[in-house]
């Protein structure tokens, strides 16, 4: 076995030397740095931590809703991205979805859909919801089913702020029932554009 070895070894030399002879100039194994390839693997991590960091603070907000207040728009235990870049250049507008920070708990993130606009009175009665003194109730055919009727609510947003409703009426915690009714705009974190699960869509 070692003068087979060995007469390998040799064959091997000699083909080498005939071929740089020949003008040929044989390859040399690379011995493996392990050290380099470490460092581009740390390179390539961190790189992707940078642009996650960097995405999630200035650009899209990442979020689960944990409850059905948002049904079936979203539904329980949906995730949903935001951005955060949506009112940069123009305002936030009725029916959009949004996150926001809680008013009564600004540590605490909330996803409603806002239903009225600075300046504007909101009336809930009989089940419905009226704008600006309107005797025709709003059209929503996002809210899950009819809403119970409560006793009549009167709202004046305030400028700069936001009145927010979910739209499952009857089991949504919202703007009805806070200590601190409206959401100021600079609250407002992003606008929600679509669920990525687990069933991937838009959200209108």
């Amino acid at each position: 076995m070692s003068k087979d070895r060995n007469y390998e070894e040799l064959a091997e030399a000699e083909r080498e030397a005939g071929l740089e002879q020949d003008g040929w100039k044989v390859p040399q194994k690379s011995k493996f740095d392990w050290k380099k390839e470490l460092w581009e693997w740390v390179k390539i991590i961190v790189s992707a931590a940078v642009i996650a960091l960097v995405l999630n603070t200035f650009i899209i907000a990442n979020s689960q809703v944990p409850s059905g207040s948002m049904e079936n728009t979203i539904m329980t235990g949906d995730r949903v991205i935001g951005f955060r870049l949506s009112y940069l250049f123009q305002e936030p507008e009725r029916g959009d979805v949004v996150i926001f920070r809680f008013p009564d708990d600004e540590k605490i993130y909330y996803v409603k859909r806002i239903i009225g606009l600075p300046g504007d009175t909101v009336d809930i009665y009989d089940g419905h919801v009226y704008l600006n003194g309107s005797d025709t109730p709003m059209e929503e055919p996002y809210v899950r089913e009819p809403m119970i009727p409560e006793r009549p609510m009167h709202f004046e947003v305030p400028e700069n702020s936001y009145f927010m409703l979910g739209d499952n009426r009857n089991y949504s915690k919202d703007a009805r029932v806070w200590q601190n009714t409206y959401v100021k705009k600079n609250k407002i974190v992003a606008k929600v554009l679509f669920r990525y699960y687990p069933k991937p869509g838009m959200i209108k």
